[in-house]
């Protein structure tokens, strides 16, 4: 199966954009990601898929703790910063000492539980420890573009 043809599929599911920190030895970084998902209840389980040849993932193997922020409407930016589209310099707001993005409509901070390779990505399960919420609307992609939701304010009798 040709790899471009795989690709445009996996594009027509739309997305959430998120944006996945970390810390390793003082320093904070960050990759986006819309290859996130939520696991379980009990215990709070999410997991962020990483890419092996990502720099990301040695330093999630190495701290052992992510903060995903589910990124807004408005913040397309960080986005491209963070998949090395753009190249600009990011202020990080810390939550509970651990680097995070600020404006993010959730932020999800995580210990690393588990990794599992697949293919050539590991799946990074991490226990939820923190989360804080904004208000606003999620930034979405699919097709290879960036969307946002139309909301329309429909009454069903």
């Amino acid at each position: 199966m040709d790899d471009q043809l795989f690709r445009k599929a996996m594009g027509k599911f739309a997305t959430g954009v998120t944006v996945v920190t970390t810390e390793c030895e003082g320093t904070a970084y960050g990759m986006t990601a819309n290859a996130f998902m939520s696991v379980s209840l009990h215990p709070k389980l999410v997991v962020v898929s990483v890419a092996e040849k990502a720099q990301m993932f040695q330093r999630i193997h190495q701290s052992k703790q992510y903060a995903v922020n589910i990124l807004s409407s408005d913040q397309q930016e960080y986005s491209m910063i963070f998949a090395n589209q753009i190249k600009k310099d990011v202020e990080f707001q810390y939550l509970d000492g651990f680097p995070v993005l600020h404006g993010a409509l959730a932020i999800i901070k995580c210990d690393l539980v588990a990794a599992h390779e697949a293919g050539d990505h590991t799946l990074f399960i991490g226990q939820v420890t923190d989360i804080k919420l904004n208000e606003g609307e999620p930034l979405l992609y699919a097709s290879g573009k960036y969307r946002t939701l139309n909301m329309h304010s429909e009454s069903i009798d």
